[in-house]
Parts: C-alpha cells; sequence; structure tokens
C-alpha cells in the first residue's frame, strides 16, 4: 500500500509520465495471487506453501507465522534465502516469486490433535500496487498415531474408522428473525465436522416478500481439505447476520433455503445440501431497489445524481477544512502574483489537473483492491507512516521556503524564461496532487454517503463520484481564474505579499506538528524524536544549500549532499521503529477500546453500546472529541442510560474495523453507533456531533 500510495505521488509531481489507470482486471484476487496450501512432515512440524503468481512477489521480512494454540509453542521461523531487491519505500530487501516453502516446527502436547497457526505476509504486483498485510489463520490436524513412521496424514477420505453422522446431525441449522430487516443465523458442525465457507449460499423464492442480501459471514480457519485444497472452513459455530431486501413492508412467511456443504475430519465429505426453513416475517423494514426485482436506469440515475451533488458540494466544503487550509494558503499566493487574467487561468487550471488526476488515481486504486477483497476506507494512505512523516517533512519544508530560508526558484533565473514558465504549471500540479493527499481525513458529512454510493456502484458511477469531488475542491479557484470579475478583486502584488508569505508559513509548520503527533502514535516516542532530527537535518541542508549559491564549491554542494543524507537517513531510521501498538489503551476515562469480542459480549447481555471508530489523523473525529465524546456531561450521560462506550482505532490498519465500517457502509472515520437495551440492530450516528444528538441517541 505505501508503494501504491507513493508511486503516483511522485509520479504525479516529477510529470515524469502520465498517470497509468489500474482497473480490477488488472489485479488478482489476494488468495489468487498467494495460495497458501499446507502439509503436515512429521508429529511436530508442518510445510507451508505459498504459490507466487507470474507478475507478483512476496516480501521476506513482511512474512511471519505465530501461534494461534496457547498450549502450541513454535520454534524460530526459518525462512529461505530470497532475491536481493532494492524497493524504492522499504530499501533493501528480499522477496519472494514463483513460490515460497517452509517448514514450521511446534512443541506440542501428547494427544495434540490440531495446531492452530497464524500467518502474516505481504506482497506486491509488479504493475505498482502492493496489497495490504494478510493474515490468515490455519488449522492443521495431526494424526498422531501414523507419526510413528514419520508421516501425518491430513484430512485422507477414509482415515477414520467410525461411521459418518447423518447429515442433519452434522450440520444444525438455526434462524430467527432479528428485526424487520435482517435475519440471524447459526450453522453449528458436530465435533470433528466442519463446513466450507465459501459453499454456504441463500436463496428465498422469486415472488417472496423479501430476498437475501450479502450476509456478514465471521472469520473462518484456513484447512487443508483433501478435496478442494487449503480452503476456508467453520469448525466452530457460525452466527451470521443475513440483510434482507424488502419487497414489501407488511408481515407474512418467508421461506428461506441454505445450501451448505461440509465434510468429516479425516473421513467423508457430504454433497451438496440444501435445507429450507419456514420464519415469519414481521412488519416493517423499508422496501430495497436492490431487492425489487432488479434496479433499471432511473432508478440508477436517480441515486447518482444526488451523489454526484453531494460530492460536488463535499469537496466544496474541504475548502474550509483545517488539514487544507495551509495548502490553498500556499495556492493563494501564486493567485496573489498573477497579475493578468491568462496567468490566473494557467494557474487554476493546472491546480484543477493536480486535484482531478489525484482524485481518480485514488478512487481508483481504492476500488481495485476492495475489488481483489480488501477493506480499505477513505484516508487509508494517512494509515502508512511513510507517508505521514513524508508530509510533515514536506510541509515543514514548504514552511521554510515561506519563511525565507531558502528560495528553491532562485537558482534557475539564468536558466531562461521558457524554463520559468515551465516550473510554474509543475507547481500549480503539485499543489493540486498535495491538496488531495491532505484533504481525504477530513471527511466531511457530505461527503460520507456519496463515498458510501461510489463505493458499491458499477465502477464507471463510482469513479464520476471521484471526479465530483475533486472539481469541487478546485471550483473556488476555477471561478477565479475564469470570472475577470472575481480575478479584478484580488489585491494587486506589492512589499504586502512578502509579509504575507511569511505569516502564511505558520499553517504550514502547525500542520508539520499534527502530522509528526500522528506519525509518534503509530511510531513511538524513538521513531518521533528520528522525525525531529531529520526535520533538524533538512533545515541545515536546505539552509546551506540556499547559502553556497553565494559562492559555489565542490565543497559546499558535499556538505549540502550530506546534510540530506543524514535527513533521508533519520527518516528511514524513523520508519524502523517498531510500532507501540493501538493508540486506544484498554480502558479511558469513559471508554473501552472496541473489539468484535467484546462487542459481542455486551450484545449478548443486552447492555446498551455506543461504537466509536476514529484515527488520530481525522479531523472531524477530534472536534467531536473535544466538544462532545471527552466531556464531563457526556461521561455523565453515559452512567446515566448505563451505556458503554466503546473506541476502536483505525489510526493503523485494522482488518477487524475496516469489515466494521464494511458492516455500515461507511468509506472511512468518524463512524458512531449506537445499540439499544436488549436485542435490535446499530444505529449510525450523524458524523458531526452534538450533545442534543447524543442525548437523543443513547435515551432510545
Amino acid at each position: 500500500m505505501n508503494r501504491f500510495v507513493l508511486s503516483f505521488i511522485l509520479t504525479l509531481s516529477t510529470l515524469a509520465s502520465p498517470a497509468r489507470a489500474v482497473s480490477e482486471a488488472d489485479l488478482l484476487p489476494v488468495d489468487q495471487a498467494y495460495p497458501v496450501s499446507i502439509e503436515a512432515v512429521s508429529a511436530d512440524s508442518v510445510r507451508i506453501r505459498w504459490g507466487v503468481a507470474e507478475g507478483y512477489y512476496l516480501y521476506k521480512h513482511r512474512t511471519g507465522i505465530s501461534s494461534d494454540s496457547p498450549e502450541v509453542t513454535l520454534e524460530p521461523l526459518q525462512l529461505p534465502p530470497g532475491k536481493p531487491y532494492r524497493d524504492e519505500f522499504f530499501g533493501d530487501v528480499e522477496t519472494y516469486r514463483k513460490e515460497l516453502v517452509t517448514t514450521v516446527r511446534f512443541n506440542a502436547p501428547a494427544g495434540t490433535h490440531h495446531v492452530l497457526l497464524r500467518l502474516q505476509y505481504q506482497g506486491c504486483a509488479d504493475i505498482g500496487i502492493c496489497y495490504p498485510p494478510q493474515n490468515k489463520r490455519l488449522r492443521i490436524p495431526l494424526n498422531t498415531a501414523a507419526a510413528a513412521d514419520g508421516k501425518a496424514l491430513l484430512g485422507l477420505n477414509g482415515a477414520a474408522s467410525d461411521a459418518a453422522l447423518p447429515e442433519e446431525e452434522a450440520f444444525n441449522i438455526e434462524a430467527i428473525v432479528g428485526d424487520a430487516g435482517s435475519l440471524l443465523l447459526k450453522l453449528t458442525p458436530a465435533e470433528g465436522y466442519y463446513l466450507y465457507r465459501d459453499k454456504i449460499a441463500f436463496s428465498t423464492p422469486q415472488d417472496a416478500i423479501a430476498a437475501p442480501g450479502k450476509a456478514k459471514l465471521p472469520e473462518a480457519v484456513w484447512y487443508p481439505d483433501p478435496e478442494f485444497g487449503t480452503v476456508p472452513v467453520y469448525f466452530e459455530p457460525a452466527e451470521i447476520t443475513l440483510p434482507l431486501q424488502r419487497k414489501s413492508t407488511q408481515a407474512g412467511p418467508l421461506q428461506l433455503t441454505v445450501d451448505y456443504q461440509g465434510c468429516k475430519e479425516n473421513g467423508i465429505c457430504y454433497p451438496p445440501m440444501k435445507k429450507t426453513l419456514s420464519l415469519e416475517l414481521p412488519t416493517g423494514g423499508t422496501v430495497s431497489d436492490a431487492g425489487a426485482v432488479e434496479p433499471d436506469a432511473p432508478k440508477v440515475l436517480l441515486q447518482w445524481l444526488p451523489a454526484l451533488l453531494l460530492a460536488l458540494l463535499g469537496g466544496l466544503i474541504l475548502n474550509l477544512m483545517p488539514c487544507v487550509l495551509p495548502v490553498l494558503s500556499f495556492k493563494a499566493m501564486a493567485l496573489a502574483k498573477a497579475n493578468t487574467p491568462g496567468h490566473a487561468r494557467s494557474h487554476a487550471l493546472w491546480y484543477t489537473a493536480g486535484v482531478m488526476s489525484s482524485f481518480a488515481i485514488l478512487g481508483i486504486g481504492v476500488l481495485a483492491l476492495r475489488s481483489a477483497g480488501q477493506a480499505l476506507g477513505w484516508g487509508f494512505q494517512l494509515q502508512q507512516p511513510i507517508i505521514v512523516g513524508g508530509l510533515a517533512l514536506l510541509m515543514f519544508g514548504i514552511g521554510l521556503m515561506m519563511s525565507g530560508l531558502f528560495n528553491w526558484g532562485s537558482g534557475f533565473a539564468g536558466m531562461g524564461q521558457s524554463l520559468t514558465e515551465k516550473s510554474g504549471p509543475t507547481g500549480d500540479f503539485f499543489t493540486g496532487v498535495l491538496a488531495v493527499v491532505v484533504a481525504s481525513p477530513c471527511t466531511a458529512p457530505f461527503m460520507g454517503s456519496a463515498l458510501a454510493f461510489a463505493f458499491t456502484a458499477h465502477w464507471v458511477l463510482a469513479l464520476s463520484v471521484f471526479l465530483a469531488l475533486g472539481l469541487g475542491l478546485a471550483l473556488p479557484f476555477l471561478l477565479i481564474g475564469f470570472l475577470p470579475r472575481l480575478a479584478g478583486r484580488l489585491p494587486k502584488p506589492g512589499a504586502w505579499m512578502d509579509t504575507l508569505k511569511h505569516w502564511l508559513a505558520y499553517p504550514m509548520y502547525l500542520t508539520a506538528v499534527w502530522l509528526a503527533w500522528v506519525f509518534g502514535n503509530q511510531k513511538g516516542v524513538n521513531g518521533l524524536a528520528l522525525l525531529l532530527i531529520a526535520a533538524t537535518a533538512l533545515t541545515a541542508a536546505l539552509w546551506w544549500f540556499e547559502r553556497q549559491k553565494m559562492a559555489p564549491s565542490l565543497r559546499a554542494k558535499v556538505i549540502a549532499l550530506l546534510l540530506g543524507v543524514m535527513a533521508a537517513a533519520s527518516f528511514g531510521l524513523a520508519l524502523q521503529q517498531a510500532q507501540p501498538g493501538a493508540a486506544i489503551s484498554t480502558q479511558g476515562k469513559n471508554y473501552e477500546a472496541y473489539s468484535t469480542q467484546r462487542l459481542a459480549e455486551l450484545r449478548a447481555q443486552g447492555t446498551p453500546v455506543f461504537v466509536d471508530m476514529t484515527a488520530d489523523w481525522c479531523i472531524t473525529c477530534k472536534v467531536n472529541e473535544k466538544a462532545v465524546l471527552h466531556t464531563d456531561a457526556f461521561t455523565q450521560l453515559l452512567k446515566d442510560t448505563g451505556t458503554v462506550y466503546l473506541v476502536g482505532d483505525w489510526t493503523n490498519q485494522d482488518p477487524d474495523i475496516s469489515a466494521y465500517l464494511d458492516q455500515y457502509d461507511t468509506p472511512g472515520v468518524p463512524l458512531y453507533v449506537v445499540y439499544p437495551e436488549g436485542a435490535g440492530d446499530g444505529k449510525k450516528l450523524p458524523q458531526l456531533l452534538t450533545h442534543g444528538i447524543m442525548r437523543d441517541a443513547l435515551a432510545q
């Protein structure tokens, strides 16, 4: 992911080549790019193999294996040598192509029947996109009776001597009506049996009052099945939430057919099975366009046009967000210097090109990765410390330039008018790129529903929404550039511009401080200290660069180069610092850390719950915390209503939180959900909170 985001930023900023669009056809699903297979080779070791598709590779330093069985300990992992590779962002690394095979040895108590392992790995495609870090849970059966001859059998048909259970006893299926818009199902395999996750499907008759939506399946374990290879299965009960697409709000019966298939461990596999359940739906729910046969073009158009309008409005609002204002102040300086209509139009057009291109590439990248099975949200690039730290240094460097420490353009003064004109459009274009990169964490309320539509619509419609966001962000400068009356209201250039430029440096410094704080939460205090050392070395390098222009010499250039290397080395060391873990502690003043298990426990007890999904780089989140969520009044409201407050931290990439955001069709943070006392679905709250909104939500 680091490589994808930085690649497009560097490409746009240097104008080295046109941006290459990435479609979902360019990227394999991660399990096809890196298929995993396992086999036991003895009573205390297993062999794990990653296949690597042509045009893809795995990182050695991002590959790890840990035990998910408390009683089982692993010996240190011995990975084979990889191919040396100079990665532009990880540095000198080793990679694997075609395949990676390793043997894992473990110590397990006598009588252990299976081992649970957790795999971590990450890889990239040669087209320039990297997958997020992967986590895969494996269940490895051990046949200790066969280990005497040095071999352990894995899931062989006919290996078990006892007869298989009838299918209705081997696999129990239950369902209840959760509310008017969803069903709750529980699929329970008998001891020693398992169900295939990918074979579970739901259907209803064509004339039924509701159709099944996309089921929310729990995490499965990957198992070396003798029929299908290493596949995701359920040995434990699988509790599934099945949304319903109502065709009618009237009460009535519903016949739900469940398709499934399973096996007996080390025994026979059953053929595909069906079970039809009779349920009674209550009155209520919302008639869904998706449930009413096929959505036609007019209905899609009715959804698309409001999404475009909201995206355009959301882009306009982004111009007022604190994370974007420093970049816009930098752009305002360029417009103030544009003393002719032609120059103003040129600034506006190149800035707009940078904004629109960046929104398009960000949108295409996110949609392509999500279509490949990755749970990503808007603002994902600021989950990468290399992006956050790089932006902090960039903002700091721009501030130094505006403060007059150095003048990047003065060295080009004697190279001719043509080069001067060329540097203008490049700077305008890069300003647009920078505005998009820092704008995404400021997810305004108007952007939420538009982005939610974009993440689920056809890719052409989705891309148009991202472009509408870009047009909204660039629109004020387009208007100034093309409307002479507005351009005429801009003040004339003069000596006042130097003073203004010096004052505008301070928003840049404050933005750098904010980004450094986020970086510190991601990489710890040692990482923050190294980032500050990098900033100090950068200051010295820029100062010396400016000073040696007066008397250039080889010695002066070497000193400037060494200072730049020191800055880069310090930043590189900062990125190598171990992450300190989640910024959200186990217990806070009035909250607990979110986990899927904790939420399930509280819901099972019927306790009202307020879930807050946040991130350190989310400006809207911090405003809500300061104004509402971290106040004494809200703490008292929690006590009065008996509500438990759970906080999930998405500062770094977290698959559980990403899946929770997907559950509520939310592209990014903040996300606020209130669960009522007793049973019932969660209610999604607005992204901007007030005490009144929270009082009403918790009182209900």
